[in-house]
C-alpha cells in the first residue's frame, strides 16, 4: 500500500478542517455567500462544507485522489464569487480587514494549483 503524501494529506486537512467550521460556525460563510444565488445563504454554506468534507476525503483515498484533487481546483475556483462578495462588502472597513478580504481573492490561484498537482501525482502528490 502506498503511503499518501504529505501535500495531499495537508489538502486533504485544509478542505476538512473547512468542511467541518462550515457546520460549526455558519455564520461568516453564511454573510460571503453571493446575494445572485437563489435560496437561503444557510443552505449554500451547508452544502458547500458537506462538498469540502466530500473533497477531503476523496484527496485523502489515494484510489479516488486524482479525481479529489480535480475536484478540489474546481471547489477552489467555485467559491471564488464568495471572496468577490466578501472584498466588494469590506471594501469600507478597517484597513486589517480589507486586507484580509483582498488577501483571499489571490489565495485562490494556489489553492486552485495545489488541487491541479494533486489530482496529477495521485500517488505521491
Amino acid at each position: 500500500m502506498t503511503n499518501p503524501s504529505k501535500g495531499a494529506l495537508s489538502l486533504a486537512g485544509l478542505l476538512a478542517a473547512s468542511g467541518v467550521l462550515h457546520f460549526v460556525a455558519p455564520k461568516p460563510y453564511d454573510a460571503i455567500v453571493p446575494r445572485s444565488l437563489p435560496g437561503a445563504p444557510r443552505t449554500w454554506t451547508l452544502l458547500s462544507g458537506a462538498a469540502e468534507l466530500a473533497v477531503a476525503a476523496a484527496v485523502a483515498n489515494p484510489g479516488t485522489r486524482r479525481l479529489g484533487g480535480l475536484a478540489a481546483a474546481g471547489l477552489f475556483a467555485a467559491v471564488f464569487p464568495a471572496n468577490v462578495q466578501m472584498a466588494a462588502d469590506w471594501r469600507h472597513a478597517s484597513p486589517t480587514r480589507r486586507a484580509i478580504a483582498y488577501g483571499r481573492l489571490p489565495l485562490q490561484i494556489p489553492l486552485v494549483l495545489w488541487g491541479l498537482h494533486v489530482a496529477r501525482r495521485p500517488r505521491r502528490g
